[in-house]
């Protein structure tokens, strides 16, 4: 099961509290007072591990707790403190403050959320917005998502010449809390952007070692799947298959905002169109509705590097559907493939191969 979007409870542990003693030792009159410190409680922390590739192992864990600090002891003992709760994530996990809901409808960590189009869910991300937390986008970062409690003071800590037999002591902090969203967004050099069934898991199972799901019958993917292209000299970067767009996924219509979040990261957008239209589509309106709905999703978007590839050159018609886009578009690369075939493959790797190792023509993320 593919996880990128879910929302946890998080729940740092509480220090312990401190003790009240006395020295109580042979031949040793008043002795004083001896009650240690409370231990501190366990951080919540997560860790970005390029090993992860989803947030499913949260769905099946949405409470997040730490452990308590041990409570102080006689003899100036000091509690345990708790080791930390260290959750992996994704590289490219994003992490918002979800504590949105005051005074209306409780929400437990598993409750389904809106749809994306819906009104609710609008002013949900609006204030999301507001509450960003963290980007956690290298290997081994951490970051503190709740901060455990400080542990109490014992006894020890409240004499004095006038108070020479102390019963004071101090309860540990609370740890902290809170309801948290974590959204994955999948970082790749390229993404194939297209329409449902123009092939972009076939490419990317010849682009690399990828094994991404293909059949002889119509079908979507339903989550993003990276590939590694190698290249000369040790070089490699990624490519991620971005599941099938429709018109109006800007507005949250079939499963957009959930597909065209992991784009925002690609470096150079790889635009599939199906030359040969065995869908009944026109591969020159295709094209532009996919640079519509990016360019509405978010505008930086379309101002980034991209290429056309056209493919499913083997059938009908794809010859004068080609001619139409390099009319339509004389300014973009516009390459001829035929995945099945293992047409135009070479002349793909090499035009991503120097689109993609040339630094000074891609933006940085």
């Amino acid at each position: 099961m593919f996880v990128d979007r879910i929302k946890v409870f998080a729940q740092a542990g509480s220090g312990g509290r401190g003790s009240v003693s006395f020295r109580r030792e042979k031949f040793v009159p008043k002795g004083g007072p001896d009650g240690g410190d409370g231990g501190r409680g366990g951080d919540v922390i997560l860790r970005a591990d390029r090993h992860v590739d989803n947030l499913s192992n949260l769905f099946y864990e949405p409470i997040i707790k730490a452990k308590n600090g041990g409570h102080g002891m006689g003899k100036k003992m000091h509690g345990r403190s708790a080791l930390p709760k260290i959750v992996k994530v994704p590289v490219g996990t994003i992490v918002w403050q979800a504590d949105g809901n005051k005074g209306g409808e409780r929400r437990t960590p598993n409750t389904q959320r809106p749809t994306p189009n819906s009104e609710e869910s609008k002013i949900e991300n609006r204030k999301l917005k507001i509450d960003f937390i963290v980007d956690l986008t290298e290997d081994g970062q951490e970051f503190v998502l709740c901060r455990g409690g400080a542990g109490g003071k014992g006894n020890v800590h409240f004499k004095s010449s006038r108070n020479r037999a102390p019963r004071q002591y101090t309860e540990g902090e609370e740890g902290g809390h809170g309801y948290f969203l974590l959204e994955l967004r999948t970082i790749a050099d390229a993404g194939l952007v297209g329409y449902p069934n123009a092939g972009k898991s076939t490419l990317l199972r010849k682009l690399s070692a990828a094994r991404p799901k293909v059949a002889a019958y119509p079908f979507t993917t339903l989550h993003p799947i990276i590939g590694v292209m190698e290249f000369p000299g040790y070089n490699r970067a990624t490519v991620a298959d971005i599941p099938g767009l429709i018109e109006g996924a800007h507005r949250g219509l079939g499963l957009g905002h959930e597909f065209l979040r992991h784009i925002t990261r690609c470096r150079i957008l790889v635009f599939v169109v199906d030359a040969a239209g065995s869908e009944r589509r026109n591969p020159v309106e295709d094209l532009q509705n996919l640079r519509r709905e990016i360019d509405l999703y978010d505008p930086t978007l379309s101002a980034r590097p991209w290429l056309v590839i056209a493919n499913k050159m083997d059938l009908p018609n794809a010859e004068e559907n080609l001619r139409a886009l390099r009319e339509r578009f004389p300014r973009i690369d516009v390459l001829p493939t035929s995945a099945v075939n293992d047409e135009g493959i070479r002349a793909l790797k090499e035009t991503l191969t120097a689109r993609m190792t040339n630094d000074g023509d891609i933006p940085a993320n």
